[in-house]
């Protein structure tokens, strides 16, 4: 989505002619040991498998004193009282959008667009020669606080399919036409002049990147999160809210229908679209597939912990694509996985997480 598996939070290779990720299962042939995976509890029990055992217990219990046997009904009532048990403890994780991970075909470029066209800081930048690839991170603040972006370029590859599903990331701005008119100015490319949404009454504005991403501009007042949507592309809407909510202990802030231009959005995240960053997933009338090309790659999100988040997604129906525990090298927990709709999500140990930082 090729020996080691990097020693960093997310990076990129280019290998056989598919760009791939490092949180990927097929990254690497590294396979975490029992003893490696159960080390995280200190028993021979993964709590990636809490809450359907403690639930399970429970239920044998009750169908032992009343003198039924252990059937498919009981079974079932006990992925019921795990997934209720999983739903519990995911509303209560500490849980933030990190950054999204994609690739581009001139890092240089792409830092220098951002900077001075869309007023982004460079964060750091990280070359490994002898895996081919360099990262560059960049956003409106510190990552410890931010959402912000990591570009990844491998070597020799100056260009890359986006895809149907991709559709844009979002930027709040105070003045749309100001910033469209400098973007203009720096040689960018408008894609939608400033003007009120269709429908609406917010003043946005679309612009591409050199690799053809798209950004939309959103007008709005002072934020701390001026970096403040992903929008993907969905196949059944009411499937992606359902998960999103279960699975990953999103909140479901708005829906808007417009049967005229035949889509629905959905705005999903851990807190108002004012103040963080959100998810924005748009479901076109009787579209149920989309191309996810090679260019986009992932959100990352932190975690309290990632073996239970990994229990969670499989109960809910997500496919666990990295299976919990360390990174090797720097010891960071990691978890990925796919929604139903493919899309790939890392889910990153909090601690963890600001250790490496530092």
């Amino acid at each position: 989505m090729a020996s080691t598996i990097r020693p960093s939070l997310s990076s990129f290779r280019f290998s056989g002619g598919v760009a791939s990720t490092r949180y990927g299962v097929s990254l690497s042939p590294f396979h975490l040991t029992r003893r490696l995976i159960f080390s995280h509890l200190g028993s021979n029990v993964p709590q990636s498998q809490a809450f359907g055992l403690k639930s399970s217990k429970l239920l044998r219990a009750e169908s032992s004193r009343a003198g039924m046997p252990l059937a498919g009904n009981v079974v079932q009532a006990s992925t019921v009282a795990a997934q209720e048990t999983a739903l519990e403890w995911v509303k209560k994780d500490k849980r933030r959008m990190l950054h999204v991970v994609y690739r581009v075909g001139d890092l240089d470029r792409t830092i220098k667009f951002y900077t001075e066209c869309l007023g982004m800081k460079l964060l750091r930048k990280r070359d490994i020669p002898e895996e081919r690839y360099t990262n560059a991170f960049l956003g409106y603040g510190p990552e410890d606080s931010h959402f912000v972006i990591e570009l990844t370029y491998n070597y020799g590859v100056d260009k890359y399919d986006i895809g149907t599903g991709f559709g844009h990331f979002g930027i709040a701005v105070e003045d749309v036409a100001k910033t469209v008119e400098l973007i203009k100015a720096k040689g960018g490319k408008v894609t939608r002049e400033p003007g009120a949404v269709k429908g609406g009454k917010t003043v946005i504005a679309f612009i591409e990147d050199p690799d053809g991403y798209k950004f939309e501009l959103l007008e709005r007042g002072p934020t701390p999160e001026p970096l403040c949507q992903v929008m993907l592309r969905v196949g059944d809407l009411d499937r992606s809210i359902n998960f999103y909510e279960k699975a990953f202990g999103m909140e479901l802030l708005r829906t808007r229908d417009n049967p005229e231009y035949k889509y629905t959005i959905a705005m999903m995240g851990y807190g108002p679209e004012d103040k963080s960053a959100v998810l924005e997933l748009t479901y076109n009338y009787g579209v149920t597939d989309y191309d996810k090309g090679n260019g986009y790659a992932q959100i990352a999100i932190g975690t309290d912990d990632v073996y239970k988040t990994a229990e969670a997604v499989k109960l809910f129906g997500g496919k666990i694509t990295r299976e919990p525990g360390p990174l090797p090298g720097i010891n960071t927990k990691i978890t990925a996985c796919l929604d139903p709709d493919g899309w790939k999500t890392v889910f990153v140990d909090n601690i963890d997480f600001y250790k490496e930082l530092e």
